[in-house]
């Protein structure tokens, strides 16, 4: 695949050179803090130091005091507490931490998870039912119920009282619950307002630890549930989060929970080398997968699982699930490739709205992604459940999904999300229609050029720049993330070194040198079809990251490609 390179700029140019005088660090270095919005020399010490010192006061947060006070109150009263959560990971995990904050103080807790195509996403009637009938004073829901407005009320009409903990955008009004934790209320002054559903969830062990007179580590037992939380949602890995998220991994990797740690053992993730790009690719997919699969109390049971045949079971049971989503997955994906190759003028088409009845709902959003990145349009996945077209939604950067799909609005019977993602059910009949408009819609917003793949690039510099200082440096802007991505280089005139290879299946091997550079090993995985390009003495210019690469017990900075450009 070609991709259209597109160079970063720092909102403020002229924080580069002062970075530079300040830090004494390389030009390169000080743009990437620059991009990042650092422009001071503390704003540069916090994003190198992280420190759990520097986590906001909870109290900050509207109605953390109501919240705090009332499950305070139910933990030295012992009151049955439901806790009430969400299917996928954010909402397993940040289930898993308010649940077993309550039992190590030998509260009757429970927890409930909806089941994804019976129930559907947030507080639903039989939920409510399973509380009252437990007997429960308090309901606290997380990653859900910002919306739960009918559902509040005959919560408060059963005599309970509900605590909501969430994170996605409030609509015109707020639930008539006991308290409403969202960083994203217009009312509520917290300085950071990009946590997870897990980090509210967090926030509130916090602020009842402070309310019970206890001290702010017992909250920390958690960082590696909340690690895996903010990794797996997307979530942007700056401000709070980067602090959450430093910490989070060092827990992961040192002292975590017998559950992750049985599922880590399983599928081979080296501890010690844990990072937020394993957590997205290995072990949340796995968490993720009973939630898709349709139930997500598997996850939930390995997450708080104290024993280790309990949670080497719960693993081996998540493993088998994730397996069948996989093949799940690939079938999906085959099928609407198919389905766009057959049906579709790709030179007529600029958004992709594909319907399979027989589709699973649990992975159309993973395709769409994958969608996404193939065709590099916007991408809609139709299946159909107990009558109803449902689908997931994802876009590209410059066509916000949601803002589209709520101009269609006529033609669903719900719908939400975001600019990158959002999920919707259609009215009967309504699918013609709303193909037709969607199609319309991207071609009015997205150029011819929108649909060449972009590689966001963060500075250009010369491989002589690579030395132990600069890869010391590059190494501190870890955690990587949404907002805080890993950097992405460009290097022009290379000209590769000895013979390239093609090496596993279809990878290419070689050794690349800049005038005046060092030699460095570089790898371009899936890239065979790149040789001409590097090959018989030719320059070319590369667009790249950089790596660590251990063989033999050596270990050295590899160049890992992303594209070749004839120069």
């Amino acid at each position: 695949m070609s991709f259209r390179w597109v160079i970063t700029q720092p909102e403020q140019e002229e924080a580069v050179s002062t970075l530079m005088e300040m830090l004494n660090v390389p030009e390169s270095i000080a743009r990437l803090l620059a991009i990042r919005g650092i422009s001071s020399f503390e704003d540069a010490k916090q994003f190198f130091r992280p420190s759990l010192n520097e986590l906001y006061d909870p109290f900050l947060m509207k109605d953390m005091d109501r919240a705090s006070e009332r499950l305070s109150l139910a933990i030295r009263s012992n009151e049955k507490v439901l806790v009430y959560g969400d299917y996928d990971v954010d909402g397993t995990t940040a289930t898993a931490i308010v649940y077993s904050f309550l039992k190590e103080f030998g509260v009757e807790v429970d927890y409930y998870i909806p089941h994804r195509f019976k129930e559907g996403y947030g507080i639903n009637p039989e939920g409510v039912q399973y509380a009252h009938e437990m007997g429960a004073k308090v309901i606290v829901s997380v990653d859900c119920g910002i919306t739960a407005i009918e559902e509040a009320e005959e919560i408060k009409a059963l005599g309970m009282d509900l605590i909501i903990c969430d994170h996605h955008t409030v609509g015109a009004s707020l639930p008539n619950a006991y308290a409403v934790l969202d960083p994203k209320r217009e009312d509520c002054s917290y300085p950071f307002d990009g946590l997870s559903g897990a980090g509210v969830g967090f926030k509130l062990v916090q602020a009842t630890l402070a309310r019970l007179g206890l001290p702010a580590k017992v909250a920390y037992e958690y960082l590696d549930l909340l690690a895996v939380s903010i990794a797996s949602d997307i979530v942007p890995i700056i401000d709070e989060n980067r602090i959450l998220m430093w910490a989070g991994l060092e827990r992961l990797r040192t002292k975590p929970r017998v559950g992750i740690q049985a599922l880590m053992d399983l599928i081979r993730v080296p501890q010690t080398e844990l990072d937020t790009k394993k957590i997205v690719f290995s072990i949340g997919p796995r968490i993720n997968a009973a939630g898709r699969m349709g139930d997500a109390s598997t996850a939930v049971k390995l997450l708080i699982a104290k024993d280790e045949p309990e949670a080497n079971l719960m693993a081996r049971e998540l493993e088998g699930i994730n397996a069948k989503r996989r093949n799940t997955d690939t079938t999906t994906m085959n099928e609407a490739v198919e389905q766009i190759e057959e049906q579709l003028n790709m030179d007529r088409i600029s958004a992709l709205v594909l319907f399979n009845p027989d589709w699973h709902l649990g992975v159309i959003g993973i395709v769409a992604s994958r969608l996404v990145d193939q065709y590099h349009r916007p991408a809609i996945m139709l299946s159909e459940v107990d009558g109803k077209i449902k689908g997931s939604a994802r876009s590209i950067r410059g066509f916000n999904i949601y803002e589209a799909i709520r101009e269609c609005e006529d033609l669903l019977e719900q719908f939400g999300g975001h600019e990158y993602a959002a999920g919707l059910t259609l009215k009967d009949g309504a699918l013609k229609e709303f193909r037709k408009r969607m199609n319309s819609k991207a071609v009015e917003e997205l150029s011819g050029s929108s649909f060449e793949a972009e590689l966001l690039v963060d500075a250009e510099i010369n491989l002589a720049e690579i030395d132990g200082k600069f890869w010391k440096l590059l190494h501190q802007f870890q955690p990587f993330g949404p907002a805080n991505t890993k950097p992405l280089f460009t290097s022009k005139g290379l000209r590769t070194v000895g013979v390239p290879t093609i090496v596993g299946n279809g990878h290419l091997k070689l050794r690349l040198k800049q005038e005046g550079s060092p030699i460095f090993d570089a790898i371009g995985f899936n890239m065979h079809d790149l040789m001409p390009k590097v090959r018989d003495g030719k320059k070319f210019d590369i667009a790249y990251e950089l790596e660590e690469n251990t063989w033999n017990g050596i270990t050295s900075i590899q160049i890992h490609l992303r594209d070749v450009k004839e120069t």
